[in-house]
C-alpha cells in the first residue's frame, strides 16, 4: 500500500490545496495529508528539517528552501495567483476603493487596519510607506498573528478595516468583502509548491504537483478566489 503522502502549506491556500488534493487522492488511491500553518511557521518548519512530502508556499520561499538544500532544485511548480482584498465587518458601511486615492483615503479614515504576517502583509506596508501615510498610521496597523485570518479580526470587530488574500476572505462568516485591491496597486501573490528534499515519494510528489497546475484544475482555483498562475 502507498504510504500517505505529507505536505505543508500556508493558510492562503489551504482550501483550494485541499479540494484539489482530495480530487486527486480519489483517482490515484493515494492519500494526501495537509497541514496548513502561518507561512513564517511552515518555512521554519521544512529549514528545520521536519519530514515532509511536499511544501506549499509563496514562490520566493520556496526558491529560499531550494536555496538552502531544504527542497528539491528544479521542482518548484506554480500553482495559483493570489489577489488581495478588503474586508469589513458585515452589517458596516463599505468604503469607496474604486481606485488609488479612493483606497487611501479609506485606510486614513479607518479606526484601524488589519494585515497578515505572509507577502502581502509586507507589500502593503511597503505601499503605505509610498504613499507617505506609515507614520501617520501608527498605532492603527494591527498584524494578525500567524495562522489567524485578518478577516476573523474584522468579524471580531478588532480591525475595521482588513487586507489579505481574497481566498483567504471569502470563506469566512461575519465580514463583507468590499472588494479587491484596484489594478494599479493589487497585490499579487504566487504560491508554488516543491518536493521536499527529506521525502522518500518525490515521484508521487511530482505527480501530484503536476496534477494541482494542470488546466483541469482551474476552476477549483477560481472557485476558491484565486487565478492560475
Amino acid at each position: 500500500m502507498n504510504a500517505t503522502l505529507k505536505a505543508i502549506s500556508s493558510m492562503a491556500t489551504r482550501q483550494v490545496l485541499g479540494e484539489l488534493a482530495r480530487t486527486w487522492q480519489q483517482r490515484s488511491g493515494r492519500a494526501v495529508e495537509i497541514e496548513s500553518v502561518g507561512g513564517v511557521d511552515a518555512a521554519k518548519r521544512v529549514a528545520a528539517g521536519e519530514a515532509f512530502d511536499a511544501v506549499f508556499l509563496a514562490a520566493d520561499a520556496i526558491d529560499k528552501l531550494i536555496a538552502s538544500g531544504h527542497a528539491v532544485a528544479g521542482s518548484r511548480v506554480d500553482l495559483v495567483d493570489s489577489g488581495v482584498a478588503i474586508a469589513v465587518r458585515a452589517g458596516t458601511a463599505a468604503p469607496d476603493i474604486s481606485s488609488e486615492e479612493a483606497l487611501k483615503r479609506a485606510v486614513l479614515a479607518a479606526a484601524n487596519v488589519g494585515y497578515s504576517t505572509g507577502p502581502s502583509g509586507v507589500a502593503l506596508v511597503k505601499l503605505f510607506e509610498r504613499w507617505g501615510i506609515a507614520q501617520e498610521l501608527q498605532g492603527r496597523l494591527v498584524q494578525a498573528p500567524p495562522g489567524i485570518p485578518v478577516g476573523t479580526l474584522v468579524a471580531r470587530g478588532e480591525v475595521a478595516l482588513g487586507f489579505q488574500q481574497l481566498s483567504e476572505l471569502i470563506h469566512l462568516q461575519g465580514i463583507t468583502v468590499v472588494g479587491p485591491m484596484p489594478a494599479a496597486v493589487q497585490i499579487t501573490t504566487t504560491f508554488s509548491g516543491a518536493v521536499c528534499t527529506t521525502s522518500q515519494q518525490a515521484g508521487a510528489v511530482r505527480e501530484l504537483l503536476a496534477f494541482m497546475a494542470s488546466p483541469e484544475a482551474a476552476e477549483a482555483k477560481r472557485r476558491n478566489g484565486m487565478d492560475p498562475a
